[in-house]
């Protein structure tokens, strides 16, 4: 592994140990070059994921920007961090599973809106506001009085 400090390719590992609910290993590394310490992360990939934008270009799979935009989405919640791990984990798993290489970006949003709509309904809001591209406040208000229950009728 390469130093991200220095670049010497000739790093050691000096802890290993299982992260985020046994499914990635947390790795304590160490740089001789330099004495830098770092810490890697290794998870399984069942398979190379291309995400087909809505415009019909194609780029990789970026778990770290899926992280990203669910951490915005629940900036300041009361969530706890290893319960948005899981999430995050299991939504890639999803992903992983659902046996196509190629997935829509629409697809990806809506499981990740799914995920969400389960843990914080504030998050939810927020993360569906930028998907869903909101322009104005009355886009807001039309989809926050979706998620509400219908009032009891009055006898």
């Amino acid at each position: 592994m390469r130093c991200p400090f220095c670049g010497n390719i000739d790093t050691q590992v000096k802890d290993s140990r299982p992260a985020e609910d046994h499914v990635a290993i947390r790795r304590r590394r160490f740089c001789p070059a330099c004495g830098g310490r770092f810490t890697t992360y290794e998870r399984v990939q069942l398979r190379d994921l291309v995400v087909i934008k809505s415009n019909g270009r194609r780029e990789d799979f970026d778990r770290d920007k899926l992280e990203r935009s669910i951490r915005i989405a629940l900036q300041k919640r009361p969530v706890d961090p290893e319960r948005m791990d899981q999430m995050i984990s299991g939504i890639v798993r999803r992903l992983e599973s659902m046996g196509e290489t190629d997935i829509p970006s629409k697809v990806i949003g809506e499981i990740v809106m799914e995920a969400l709509a389960r843990i914080d309904t504030v998050a939810y809001v927020r993360f569906a506001s930028v998907y869903k591209n909101f322009q104005a406040a009355d886009d807001f208000d039309k989809f926050v009085s979706e998620l509400r229950p219908p009032a009891a009728a009055e006898e």
